[in-house]
């Protein structure tokens, strides 16, 4: 979308700039600007946290669940919000990997920024999507001295603070000599995310940016509804390119060495049309 049809389509829908702020996560200043047209060259970040929301139906964009309490040892209450973070929780922004940990351990959850963000059990297409993606992946990671190939649930402290911990879908991790075998330290230098009805907006939007700013090197956004692969080379700092799944999408880590025919999978995800 144009700014101009974001705007026809935030005037069809009857938004109001404090209900599109609220909806994508972007500051009602950054929102404001835009729509008032003081903006002229929104961030491509921002952009497509606009048009991911307001191409949506008005039902799913006011669908979120309120959010669920968990209590945990020593008194405290832990919130998790399914979709978009909750600013009426008093704790949300401040929890830390000790409250992740404390967390039952049936209940699969992300912590990005001190925010909890609910998982929802991947569908039969996401895990098909995962195990032809491992499945190419692996002869070519295994051949190359140093890499290791991972796969959800695995935690990945990001930024090596104690705000974050995310459990990417495939991930790839080359020369890192680290002992913690509970889980990866720091930025892995390959990441894919799948997307799904449930965590379209957090890997298109948040996780961009924080795997962005981590030092991850490549990262894969796999979206079964488009049948479309979007990459971003962050080494390379250059648009993002986008694949079809009639495609063999090479990996740039690996200087094209390493390649995934997105046609094998295409054909699989026929049974499901």
């Amino acid at each position: 979308m144009t700014i101009e049809e974001m705007k026809k389509r935030k005037r069809e829908l009857g938004y109001s700039n404090e209900q599109i702020a609220e909806l994508t996560g972007i500051p009602y200043s950054t929102v404001q600007k835009i729509f008032g047209g003081i903006t002229k060259a929104p961030r491509r970040e921002t952009l497509v946290a606009l048009e991911y929301h307001l191409s949506k139906k008005p039902e799913l964009m006011t669908g979120f669940r309120p959010g669920t309490l968990y209590r945990v040892p020593e008194g405290r209450e832990l919130y998790v919000r399914e979709g978009l973070p909750a600013p009426d929780f008093p704790r949300q922004g401040q929890y830390t990997i000790d409250d992740y940990s404390a967390l039952p351990d049936e209940r699969r959850v992300e912590l990005i920024d001190g925010v909890f963000y609910d998982m929802a059990a991947p569908t039969q297409i996401h895990q098909m999507i995962l195990t032809e993606l491992t499945v190419q992946l692996y002869p070519s990671v295994k051949a190359h001295p140093g890499c290791r190939l991972f796969f959800a649930p695995l935690d990945v402290r990001l930024d090596n603070d104690n705000f974050t911990m995310v459990q990417p879908d495939i991930l790839i991790v080359c020369e890192k000599n680290d002992r913690d075998i509970r889980r990866i330290n720091g930025a892995p230098d390959f990441i894919v995310e799948v997307l799904s009805p449930s965590n379209s907006f957090r890997e298109m939007f948040r996780k961009l940016n924080k795997y962005m700013n981590a030092g991850v090197r490549e990262y894969w956004v796999v979206d079964p509804e488009k049948r479309s692969v979007t990459v971003y080379d962050f080494e390379k700092d250059e648009q993002p390119e986008t694949y079809s799944f009639a495609d063999t999408v090479p990996l740039r880590i690996s200087e094209g060495r390493c390649a995934v025919d997105f046609s094998v999978i295409d054909e699989a995800l026929r049974q499901y049309d």
